[in-house]
């Protein structure tokens, strides 16, 4: 298990959004870089990067800052992915592993171009539900305020085929909400799709959330508010990494 610990990106400036509402954002007083270089020296071995600018403009904005970022610790990082070329200006600036959300949900033959000819330890997908009332999980597109009516798990059944091997999976409804994750959800993620690496994200409070996490089956996790909240020591961020990890 591997704990990334978040910094999300508004402007420059780390904030939290709850449930992915721009609108119910909170700013923290940090330096995003010296952040990084913070949880670096805590023990972190990935950092996730979220460009809400760039999720929400539709392509990334925040680029000279997530370089600069990505220099000092492996990162990987997201938001407002749409394009090949997208990919390429991130690849290039250092980062590890892109997030790709939308793109992925709303062109599926595109995502699997990319996972054959940019290869899977480069790409992650962000795989966001959104439990509705018809008792089913959709996908949530365009920094979460869309549903895209695609069923998520026919997509992975066909990105598992392409070779997919990293997917960050976010229960939008925990997401900031520090009330735990939704374990029942990554189990049956990990149990149908054993050989991918899923990363768990929303709702993590504490050590037990980390620890009942990879007893789930995710191989990694993120972690932001609780972090920033102190709910989460630093210390786990060494603690946790002799389980299996995404690396």
């Amino acid at each position: 298990m591997i704990i990334l610990p978040a910094i999300d990106l508004v402007d420059g400036r780390v904030v939290r959004l709850k449930q992915g509402d721009f609108a119910r954002s909170r700013a923290y007083a940090h330096d995003a870089e010296a952040l990084a270089i913070h949880y670096l020296s805590s023990g972190a071995r990935w950092l996730h990067v979220v460009d809400l600018d760039g999720a929400r403009e539709g392509h990334p904005v925040q680029l000279a800052l997530i370089e600069r970022i990505a220099k000092r610790v492996r990162v990987q990082a997201g938001g407002g992915v749409r394009t090949r070329a997208d990919v390429e200006q991130l690849l290039e600036r250092k980062v590890q592993r892109v997030v790709v959300g939308s793109l992925a949900v709303r062109e599926p033959d595109t995502f699997i171009e990319w996972l054959q000819g940019i290869g899977p330890e480069q790409l992650c997908l962000a795989l966001d539900l959104r439990l509705g009332d018809d008792g089913r999980w959709h996908a949530a597109t365009n920094a979460w305020r869309s549903a895209d009516a695609a069923d998520p798990f026919a997509l992975l059944d066909r990105f598992a085929a392409a070779g997919l091997r990293h997917v960050l999976t976010t229960d939008i409804a925990l997401d900031g909400m520090a009330s735990g994750p939704n374990l029942t959800l990554y189990r049956m993620l990990a149990a149908r799709w054993p050989d991918i690496r899923w990363i768990a994200s929303g709702g993590v409070r504490d050590r037990g959330d980390v620890r009942a996490l990879a007893e789930a089956g995710a191989a990694g996790c993120v972690a932001g508010t609780a972090l920033l909240e102190g709910t989460l020591d630093l210390a786990a961020l060494r603690d946790f990494s002799d389980l299996a990890g995404i690396a």
